[in-house]
């Protein structure tokens, strides 16, 4: 701080650093010493195998597969995420806190229940207005 306001620029000192010394062990000691350290590292693992029992091991295997999630991007009307946000806000006010993604899925899920006839129809204006814009291009 001092030195901005005087303008001095003064170096600043090193802190003194402790050099550690160190022996160097010979190559042949470093071999011999590795096997070793290894074997008592698969003795320490292999214990605990050992003792586990088959219940523990049929949780493990009984836990689900994690969903892998996908991202994607698309473009919707401003009509249509005026409505999404709507439908978020319907959602608050009845106290269930439900994020835009979930909304969509449950729509998706939605949409999976309907006929093949049902859908079209509702995919209909859907349609309608992407082929409008299409000719006005």
């Amino acid at each position: 701080m001092e030195q901005i306001m005087t303008g001095k620029i003064t170096p600043k000192a090193k802190p003194a650093t402790a050099k550690k010394v160190t022996a160097r062990k010979s190559p042949a000691a470093v071999k011999k010493a590795a096997p070793a350290s290894s074997t008592r590292k698969t003795a320490s693992r292999a214990a605990p195998l050992a003792g586990k029992t088959a219940p523990q091991q049929a949780a493990k295997k009984d836990k689900p597969k994690k969903i892998k999630m996908v991202r994607n991007s698309f473009s919707m009307t401003e009509d249509d995420y005026a409505n999404l946000i709507g439908l978020k806000k319907k959602c608050i006010a009845a106290g269930v806190h439900v994020k835009k993604s979930e909304l969509l899925r449950v729509g998706l899920m939605g949409l999976l229940k309907l006929s093949n006839a049902s859908l079209l129809a509702a995919v209909e204006p859907v349609l309608a207005t992407k082929k409008a814009k299409a000719v006005k291009a």
